[in-house]
């Protein structure tokens, strides 16, 4: 915590006034003669953890002691020297009393921080302090683009990270207001897992999350039951995965919807389960996209090309790309393989793949 100007002079004055008390309380408590007081120390003396003045006052009737001794004319030299020897600590002991003596000082330090009040956010600084302040700049109220959000939100960070590309889903103002208001920890951590566990790669997640960012306003617990429901009609967790990677919406749509549309294509082509099934998992789109294309193109096949219905549930379980063909594409190629090639029916449908390639006509 940082002092103010005000409070430092009285802090030392505080810490100048206890440093006092405490020489003068040393002084009363050692008052016998200097021989005696170094007899009673050792050549190590220990600090106390009640008076960091210890070493000074050893320090102090030392030096008397010394001073004592070479007034004295009774005493030959060479007992000073031994009685020096013995008595006097060295230059390894003096260093590392001086570092006891800083760290308590640090100690007490950090005790008179802690004793003062703390500061009040309405206190008045100076200006150099002013200048010093680093304010972060604001937050736009309104933008056009996600980018000046991105330094401020982890979340759209995190997704950076991920591999979402944030330009595209600026283009949705609904989805990019929906990303700001969402923590990634609470929000979007455990739809990540989930989708991991549908089987989303950690690479895939970035291309996908752009593609569907809708899904961020799904209920989890709903994408479970989804997923459930996909289980239940016999669709492997292989299948699974594949169609949420190629139809990356599949899982935005309600049970009973993509019941419904399993339902038609298996009423509306008499395709067995198992046919059924395999079609969906080769182009899972047939239940997301639209049912008109699918719709035409069906009559398209019957009715102007002339294919019975057999031959067309044929070649749409080798090609379930032609259920969303284009019609125009469609019609100009047939007429171009069949009329320009003189291609019969039977060829067309063992090789339908004659109807799903481009030619220059």
């Amino acid at each position: 915590m940082a002092l103010s100007a005000q409070q430092i002079p009285r802090w030392f004055n505080s810490v100048k006034l206890r440093s006092l008390i405490n020489a003068a309380q040393l002084t009363k408590r050692f008052t016998r003669p200097a021989r005696t007081l170094l007899h009673g120390f050792s050549a190590q003396p220990q600090i106390s953890s009640d008076n960091c003045f210890l070493q000074w006052g050893f320090k102090t009737y030392r030096t008397s002691s010394l001073w004592n001794s070479s007034q004295s004319t009774s005493s030959s030299s060479q007992e000073n020297n031994s009685a020096q020897s013995s008595l006097l600590p060295s230059m390894n002991e003096q260093s590392q009393k001086t570092q006891n003596i800083s760290s308590f000082d640090s100690e007490l330090f950090l005790e008179e921080l802690d004793e003062l009040p703390p500061l009040s956010p309405m206190q008045p600084i100076s200006e150099e302090e002013a200048i010093q302040i680093i304010a972060d700049p604001p937050l736009p109220p309104a933008s056009f683009t996600l980018q000046d959000y991105v330094d401020h939100s982890e979340t759209l960070q995190k997704l950076v990270l991920l591999g979402v590309d944030l330009s595209k889903i600026e283009k949705h103002p609904e989805a990019a207001n929906l990303l700001l208001r969402l923590d990634f920890e609470k929000d979007i951590k455990q739809m990540l897992l989930f989708l991991k566990d549908v089987g989303i790669e950690d690479n895939q997640l970035g291309a996908f999350l752009t593609k569907n960012h809708a899904i961020f306003s799904e209920d989890l617990e709903n994408l479970k039951i989804r997923v459930a429901y996909l289980h239940s009609k016999n669709f492997s967790k292989a299948d699974v995965a594949q169609m949420v990677r190629k139809a990356p919406f599949l899982l935005n749509f309600s049970v009973e919807r993509l019941d419904n549309r399993l339902g038609f294509f298996q009423k509306e082509l008499e395709l067995s389960v198992k046919k059924t099934r395999d079609l969906i998992v080769r182009l899972p789109r047939l239940l997301t996209g639209s049912l008109e294309p699918v719709k035409e193109n069906m009559k398209v096949y019957r009715l102007e090309l002339g294919f019975k219905h057999n031959e067309i549930q044929h070649m749409i379980t080798r090609i379930p790309k032609m259920l969303t063909a284009n019609k125009m594409k469609l019609t100009e190629t047939f007429d171009f393989v069949h009329n320009v090639m003189s291609i019969p029916h039977h060829i067309i449908v063992k090789f339908p793949q004659f109807l799903h390639r481009k030619y220059r006509i």
